[in-house]
């Protein structure tokens, strides 16, 4: 059997597994687990071009994730003038003086030596933080006292949710730039410890933030770019032609608002994939993957090695960045609380890790697969645990206990998973070539 058939029949097994979804269970569940997973892909891409190219340990994807789901809140939401008249002047200016304090400790530090150095440094980024919280402080106080109830933040643009997209590209680019120029000097086991930490900082700020995105608040209600379920039920056309579908206009607008999320989730994918691979065999891929095999050697063949680091890093966490405005906008709501390494790191590391490390299409397989099972193995095995245990007294505690411990089996599973392939196909489903 050649690759390139046993990569279609990877793939034709798994859209198996979703056509068995709708058959059995319906639609609405199936094309629910595919749109995150597609979200997901894009996610593993990101990450398995700064692992599958360049070998950097990321393990703070995860904040990437979060900043990139804080643009449509900032860009599609309506405008609050009361907030920004309250505090926003204040905020920026606020920013402004800690920018500011920053260039001018950077601009010192390279121009003084000794114990100068050390004064004059620590003297300005002590001044800047004073008047940074001078001005901040109050700012955002005033900003949460408006509306608190309802809104309690500064505001969007009130434009279009799509544009919403590549901003939450940006902004996680321009938090990998920073972080980056700081962290990329260390070693890998080192970086990871450092993404892990900024990452949870990340999620951390925009939790306690309440000016910016209402923090543990949430913020719903958020524009799509798809119709809305009850517009569509209401519109007498629809309702006719749900009849001539064989199916009710509740269930088919559901579906039919997925299937345009499908859409769109898939036309980006493929954008990027037919990117990354035109990346991948040009010759800054094949210098990305010689970096990544050898640094020495390429550093000796005159490559700017940390410079070529900070690239990647920067565009593989400018799609965790896109993909975290997309799922926020499939939610429609923005919920801080629900940034969590494992779902949004750990889970992403096991996608790539299965789909097969420095392949693009092996992140896509091992995402869809992945997440169908993620989210299929829990109810799974309570039935698995339930027809186990029928031979039991219904007020039996081993029975109850097992039936409580359900939801541990989809961490088992995707151990088991994991060690099967690295055990079976140590380099992934499908390799790198």
């Amino acid at each position: 059997m050649t690759l390139n058939l046993r990569n279609v029949l990877l793939f034709a097994t798994v859209a198996l597994l979703f056509v068995i979804e709708g058959q059995t269970v319906s639609w609405n569940s199936a094309l629910s687990i595919l749109n995150v997973g597609l979200i997901s892909a894009i996610v593993a891409l990101g990450v398995n071009l700064q692992w599958g190219y360049a070998g950097l340990f990321n393990i703070g994807v995860v904040g990437f994730f979060a900043l990139g789901g804080l643009a449509p809140v900032l860009i599609s939401t309506p405008a609050q003038p009361a907030a920004w008249a309250a505090g926003g002047p204040r905020v920026m200016a606020a920013f402004a003086v800690a920018i500011l304090a920053i260039v001018l400790a950077a601009l010192v530090y390279g121009r003084t030596r000794g114990r100068l150095r050390a004064v004059s440094v620590t003297a300005i980024l002590v001044l800047g933080l004073l008047g940074y919280r001078t001005l901040f402080d109050p700012a955002a106080a005033a900003i949460e006292q408006v509306s608190p109830s309802t809104a309690g933040n500064i505001g969007g643009l009130g434009l279009p949710v799509l544009l919403a997209w590549p901003v939450g590209a940006l902004f996680a680019a321009a938090a990998a730039w920073v972080i980056g120029k700081t962290a990329l000097g260390l070693r890998s086991d080192y970086l990871a410890i450092a993404t892990l930490g900024i990452g949870e900082i990340i999620v951390s700020v925009m939790k306690n933030e309440d000016w910016l995105a209402r923090g543990v608040k949430n913020v719903i209600g958020l524009p799509r770019p798809v119709p809305y379920e009850v517009d569509l039920q209401s519109s007498p056309e629809f309702v006719a032609r749900a009849a001539a579908w064989g199916t009710d206009p509740v269930t088919a607008s559901s579906i039919l608002v997925k299937l345009a999320y499908a859409g769109l989730f898939a036309v980006v994918l493929l954008v990027l994939i037919w990117l990354a691979e035109l990346a991948l065999k040009s010759p800054w891929g094949r210098m990305m993957r010689a970096i990544r095999d050898n640094e020495i050697a390429a550093e000796a063949m005159g490559k700017d090695v940390t410079r070529r680091h900070l690239q990647i890093f920067i565009l593989g966490s400018a799609l965790c960045g896109l993909a975290g405005a997309m799922m926020v906008t499939l939610d429609g709501q923005l919920t801080p609380g629900t940034y969590n390494p494992l779902r949004y790191t750990y889970v992403i590391w096991l996608m790539v890790i299965i789909g097969g490390s420095g392949n693009n299409w092996g992140s896509v397989l091992g995402s869809l697969l992945i997440w169908y099972l993620w989210v299929k193995v829990e109810p799974w095995g309570h039935d698995i645990l339930a027809f186990a245990t029928s031979g039991l007294a219904d007020g039996s505690a081993l029975k109850q206990h097992l039936l409580d411990s359900a939801a541990h089996m989809r961490l088992m599973t995707m151990g088991v998973i994991l060690l099967l392939v690295l055990r079976f196909s140590p380099r992934g489903l499908i390799p790198e070539k």
